[in-house]
């Protein structure tokens, strides 16, 4: 699959909702699948299987 970014839109509890940045799509996701640094605004990239920070 092809990488693909998200925007961090709001962290609640366990869970975060991630906006793909292409299509707008939003996506419920378990918060320990992301990096710890994460946190609202942050921009993420889903590649082989996980997501780093890139911004």
């Amino acid at each position: 699959m092809e990488p693909k970014n998200y925007k961090v839109s709001r962290i609640d509890g366990d869970y975060a909702l991630l906006i793909d940045t292409d299509s707008g799509e939003e996506m419920l996701i378990a918060r320990a699948l992301i990096p710890e640094e994460s946190d609202e605004g942050s921009l993420l990239r889903w590649e082989d299987l996980q997501y780093t920070v890139v911004g």
